[in-house]
């Protein structure tokens, strides 16, 4: 069985704001990454068909959905008709309707759409709450009840708008599960909006970042986080550790970065001697350093001083904020294991070390 595509291509300009994108995902999880007035949710818009961009096309395997533009027919297939699932940020409930009514409204009246809107409820963990109206529900139980409603058709597409706003941790993390085995389950193409890393990293299978109407980058998501393609990129995702240094010397191999008064070796990248740079360093290839322990490989050329700052243990995550001794601040991360028999105490002195090649030399580029 052929793997389903989706293609989109369009624009639609709202001067001074313009949404200009193309981007092609199948079966997976997508999620777009960006901040207020990017235009994430216009987007998720277009391609359920709420909102009309003013040229381009959707397509859905080989079914056009919208075209316009370049001379060929146009086609605008109505929301309903098109197999897409979409949940808005504000779940759009209707209020009158209990949790059965609101997932058997798309459905119909007869016993067979009852069992079903029931059996959608219940994979949702929602079976006790059937009679209930949404006042009466928390966020999180609306959320899923929007879920069950957008599975209701068996689209072939499902759009969510920050999914995972109004859940408490607990929740988020089953919702997330439920969610990406319902993905999987149903072969479903899956377009998310989210702003939170986590989440990205928990459901999905590439991200998109966009800023300003536009794709900034595209990749697996580990990939976006570890290589941010821009200084752009970096800050959109919140990412810290971007050093501002000096190249001293590059060859074929190599670069000598002087970083206030520091000296950093980093594998071979574009650049000159005397150039200043933007340089990304991602948390995990920055690893604190056991004295007894030789240390190795690219690690090796790369061995710092540093004082910690602070420890934070998260769910599955351990961060280490430290000062180097020229007065700049990085951030370590590791798994919520890792140096248990080191003394990380406020003000302790450890030994770092950089790995070669997570050093990036980013591109600058200018916001907007």
């Amino acid at each position: 069985m052929s793997e389903r595509r989706l293609r989109v291509n369009i624009r639609r300009e709202l001067p001074p704001f313009t949404l200009d994108l193309s981007f092609e995902m199948g079966e997976e999880v997508l999620v777009l990454f960006g901040p207020s007035g990017s235009g994430k949710s216009m987007t998720l818009q277009s391609i359920a068909g709420l909102v009309t961009p003013d040229r381009g096309e959707i397509v859905l395997d080989e079914r056009v959905l919208f075209r316009r533009g370049d001379g060929r027919p146009r086609t605008n297939i109505p929301a309903q008709r098109r197999g897409i699932g979409y949940v808005s940020q504000g779940y759009a409930l209707f209020p009158h309707l209990t949790v059965l009514g609101n997932v058997r409204y798309a459905l119909g009246r007869d016993s067979a759409a009852r069992d079903k809107a029931f059996a959608l409820i219940s994979q949702m963990g929602l079976d006790q709450l059937a009679d209930r109206y949404p006042r009466q529900l928390s966020g999180g139980q609306k959320q899923r009840v929007a879920i069950a409603r957008a599975l209701a058709r068996d689209p072939e597409v499902l759009l969510l708008d920050e999914p995972f706003s109004a859940l408490d941790t607990g929740l988020r993390e089953r919702l997330r599960t439920d969610l990406r085995t319902l993905q999987i389950e149903r072969r479903l193409i899956v377009l998310c909006v989210t702003h939170d890393a986590e989440d990205a990293f928990a459901l999905g299978d590439r991200m998109a970042l966009l800023q300003d109407g536009g794709l900034q980058q595209v990749g697996l998501v580990a990939d976006v986080f570890r290589y941010p393609a821009s200084t752009n990129a970096a800050r959109m995702m919140g990412v810290r550790n971007i050093l501002h240094a000096r190249v001293v010397s590059a060859t074929a191999d190599r670069i000598l970065l002087d970083w206030n008064g520091l000296t950093l070796c980093a594998l071979a990248q574009p650049c000159a001697a005397g150039d200043s740079v933007p340089v990304y360093i991602a948390p995990e290839d920055i690893k604190l350093l056991y004295p007894e322990r030789p240390v190795l490989g690219s690690l090796a050329a790369n061995q710092l001083s540093a004082r910690v700052v602070n420890v934070t243990d998260g769910h599955r995550v351990r961060v280490i904020r430290v000062v180097l001794d020229n007065g700049c601040e990085l951030e370590a991360r590791g798994a919520i294991y890792c140096y248990q028999s080191l003394d990380l105490g406020p003000g302790k002195t450890v030994r770092i070390a950089f790995r070669q090649e997570g050093l990036r030399i980013l591109h600058e580029e200018a916001s907007g």
